[in-house]
């Protein structure tokens, strides 16, 4: 599903990349699996290693960890919701410098309409004193975005849950159980900073709004996969080449030309 000029997934996938993240295991189910390794391959040609783990139902976001705990061998990790846009003036340079070795850390953005998220609840001092998922009234305007950071026992914490009314293994729950041991920091993006959750129709449209009208006035992508390895240097130009010479026909390929100074004329 595309996002303006690129496929939904770039946006995280870049936003993952930016952190410092190498190994990257996409969580899909079944049907949709064999797309993803169309579209993404094996990650080698961003300097990635990618790999693909089955959802065979829509059983909570914190079943990842419990997934993905062969994928972990018992590492830290960042999880980006793939459905998350995130885009700002040093938003990468935060999130590599995120510490996330131990306990958990989260970010948090202020929004308009808090019941429509999970939110967390500060106290005076900026730590977090509860979380709590979707609220009917108000707690908090700090929703909790869909980028996390948590040690290596995550997966042992997931095991531990219990579904929720939903029936699902509930993101909101991991994360109080590392409130409950005092291990739990929040980021508040800065603001400036935009998150864009497109889980809806309306919200998509939006999204493609933003990408589309950004891109157009800066002339910089939003979400490309090339662009961040090259920079971090995962590739070189003549791998960066490789990839747009691949894609010449589209603005998406002259962009990546641009990036060299190159021309496919």
């Amino acid at each position: 599903m595309p996002i303006y000029d690129k496929p939904m997934i770039y946006y995280p996938l870049t936003t993952l990349i930016l952190s410092g993240a190498r190994e990257i295991g996409i969580i899909t189910n079944p049907e949709q699996k064999s797309g993803f390794e169309n579209l993404l391959g094996d990650g080698s040609q961003w300097g990635l290693n990618i790999k693909y783990l089955e959802q065979h139902e829509p059983n909570g976001i914190a079943e990842a960890y419990l997934i993905g705990e062969d994928f972990l061998e018992g590492s830290a990790s960042g999880l980006a919701l793939g459905d998350n846009l995130f885009h700002g003036a040093g938003l990468g340079t935060s999130l590599s410098t995120t510490p996330h070795t131990l306990g958990a850390k989260i970010l948090g953005s202020r929004v308009s309409n808090p019941s429509d998220y999970g939110v967390a609840v500060l106290a005076k001092d900026g730590t977090v004193r509860e979380i709590v998922e979707k609220p009917s009234t108000y707690v908090s305007d700090v929703a909790i975005p869909g980028l996390y950071f948590l040690d290596a026992t995550a997966s042992d914490r997931a095991k531990r849950l219990s579904p929720s009314t939903r029936g699902e293994l509930e993101i909101a729950d991991l994360l109080t159980s590392y409130l409950q041991d005092s291990s739990l920091a929040l980021n508040l993006l800065p603001r400036g900073t935009v998150w864009l959750d497109t889980g809806t129709i309306d919200s998509l449209s939006e999204a493609s709004d933003y990408v589309r009208v950004v891109q157009k006035r800066q002339g910089k992508l939003i979400g490309s996969p090339e662009e961040a390895t090259w920079r971090l240097g995962l590739i070189d130009n003549a791998q960066l080449l490789s990839l747009a010479k691949k894609q010449d026909r589209s603005a998406y390929g002259q962009y990546l030309f641009e990036l060299l100074g190159h021309s496919n004329d």
